[in-house]
């Protein structure tokens, strides 16, 4: 079999490098080409364009770059009708991947998204093009399943990626002992940790006797943190170790988004921390649809884990969820427990991205 696979960020290509390994174990003979990045080369597939090259974050920084995001469909396009692949397989990444999705669909490809657009949290309307383009759609969210239910969209439910990821992981370092450290995830972009890293820093004037770490976001220089860190006794910052923090870490402070859903898979109690500008956050609240913002707490449908958003991002409200997940056992007791279920509810069936490729193979013998 011929596929080609699309993705354009970090977390696709390390998702992608799973898949392309459980497609190699299902046909050793697959023949595939891929847009993601060294992750998904090492795993067999040949490189056609970094992500690198295609990570445009923001309005303005996506309007700046227009010219080479048409030049890239343009040439991702020419590239798709020379390979003839049976199957073109994409990887979240939806402004570019719908696109491609569309041309595809009209010109005869097959086409498989794994790893859904999170449509259900705004911009529902894209369902009308998924429906419309998309043969076979690869959920790795539980609830997705009843959401496209609801449009009429028959979509299969995988597990998720990530479980494989960190089991990997803690099999590769059985005898890391937890220690007193406190996990510092602020998140990615300058502006959101300019917002939040301030006030989870001042907490840890209130826990001496722990050490507060800092996760870098890869990309950002190093004296931008050292900068908000001087005068922090006990604070430190480590880059690229971000797993090695969560399995030594008592507890977390986490920005929303996958980390929550890592910090929990790893076991470490949590608090997620949110606030973005008042523009922003007034905007959001109008046009995302959820009861939480927490991956950990969507899944679940409950609020396991406490979500401090916007104004009541504060060090008083922080100090005391921190104090509760550090002392109090009822709570640390009933996290274990809900963590246990969403580990559970996450890998039903086996790993995702071996029911994926079972998925996928199955689709094209049959469908």
């Amino acid at each position: 079999m011929k596929y080609y696979i699309i993705a354009g960020e970090a977390s696709g290509d390390l998702h992608g490098s799973n898949l392309i390994k459980a497609l190699k174990q299902q046909d050793a003979q697959a023949d595939i080409r891929c847009w993601g990045g060294d992750m998904m080369e090492a795993a067999g597939a040949h490189l056609v364009k970094h992500y690198r090259e295609l990570a445009f974050m923001g309005f303005i920084e996506v309007v700046k770059n227009l010219r080479t995001i048409f030049r890239n469909l343009s040439f991702c396009k020419k590239d798709i009708t020379g390979f003839k692949p049976n199957a073109i397989i994409l990887i979240d990444y939806p402004g570019f991947n719908l696109r491609i999705a569309q041309w595809a669909k009209a010109n005869g490809f097959k086409i498989i998204y794994y790893i859904s657009p999170q449509v259900w949290a705004w911009k529902e309307n894209r369902v009308h093009a998924i429906k419309k383009c998309v043969d076979k759609m690869l959920v790795i969210l539980p609830f997705e399943k009843d959401f496209y239910e609801k449009w009429n969209y028959e979509v299969e439910y995988v597990g998720h990626p990530l479980v494989e990821v960190v089991d990997e992981w803690q099999a590769q370092h059985p005898n890391t002992v937890k220690t007193n450290i406190i996990a510092l995830l602020p998140g990615s972009r300058k502006q959101e940790i300019l917002k939040k890293l301030p006030v989870m820093l001042e907490v840890s004037r209130h826990f001496t006797g722990y050490e507060f770490v800092v996760a870098m976001a890869p990309g950002l220089d190093k004296e931008f943190y050292n900068n908000m860190l001087r005068g922090y006794s006990n604070v430190k910052a480590v880059s690229g170790k971000t797993y090695d923090l969560l399995m030594r870490a008592t507890a977390a402070l986490v920005t929303s988004g996958t980390a929550t859903l890592e910090t929990a898979l790893f076991g470490v109690p949590e608090v997620v921390c949110y606030k973005g500008s008042v523009v922003s956050y007034e905007i959001a609240k109008r046009v995302i649809k959820i009861k939480y913002i927490s991956l950990v707490n969507l899944i679940m449908d409950k609020p396991v884990v406490k979500e401090l958003i916007q104004h009541e991002l504060t060090v008083s409200n922080i100090k005391k969820e921190l104090q509760e997940l550090l002392t109090g056992k009822e709570r640390i007791e009933q996290l274990r427990e809900d963590y246990s279920a969403l580990k559970t509810l996450l890998s039903q069936g086996g790993h995702a991205s071996t029911n994926a490729a079972k998925a996928i193979s199955n689709f094209l013998q049959n469908g």
